[in-house]
């Protein structure tokens, strides 16, 4: 499995717009980035209180980047706020 289809699969029973999921992936400086994009609606479920679920989302993606030998972050795309 991949680190994109990991992520993916964790994250989909936490959120309520399963479809609004998108995770790209690409290269920095430090190795390979996971761009995150959920729907709106679903971005506090991602985040967490004081950003705990984030967290520990990205604990996650770095074990298994180690498991696989390789240094993964994640980023989380933030929806344009209106107004």
């Amino acid at each position: 499995m991949e680190v994109k289809d990991y992520l993916i699969t964790v994250l989909t029973p936490l959120v309520k717009h399963k479809d609004c999921i998108s995770v790209s992936e690409g290269q920095d400086a430090m190795g390979v980035l996971l761009t995150l994009t959920v729907h709106k609606d679903d971005m506090g479920l991602v985040l967490g209180r004081k950003g705990e679920t984030a967290t520990a989302f990205r604990h996650l993606i770095r074990i298994f980047g180690r498991a696989n030998d390789a240094r993964v972050s994640i980023k989380i795309n933030e929806p344009a706020r209106s107004g």
